[in-house]
C-alpha cells in the first residue's frame, strides 16, 4: 500500500488538485522524523527549546518545502 496525499482546491495548477507534492512531502516528513525526533529527545533532556525545535523540523521546515516544491 502506498501513502498517497491529496490537496484539493489549490489554483497553483490547472486541475486545481495536487498528489504528487503533498505525498513526496509526507514520504520526506518521515525520513527526517525517524531521524530527528530521537536526536531532539536526547537533546531536550539537556536543553528543552533546542529539543523542541529539533522536533519540530520535520512538520515546520521539511514538509512544507518539499510539498511547496511540486506544483503537481
Amino acid at each position: 500500500m502506498f501513502p498517497a496525499c491529496v490537496e484539493c482546491g489549490t489554483t497553483r495548477n490547472p486541475c486545481r488538485c495536487r498528489v504528487v507534492g503533498p505525498t513526496l512531502g509526507f514520504l520526506a516528513f518521515l525520513v527526517a522524523a525517524a531521524i530527528e525526533w530521537p536526536v531532539g529527545a536526547v537533546v531536550f533532556l539537556f536543553r528543552k527549546g533546542k529539543g523542541r525545535r529539533i522536533m519540530g523540523h520535520p512538520a515546520t521546515v521539511v514538509y512544507p518545502s518539499v510539498a511547496g516544491a511540486i506544483p503537481i
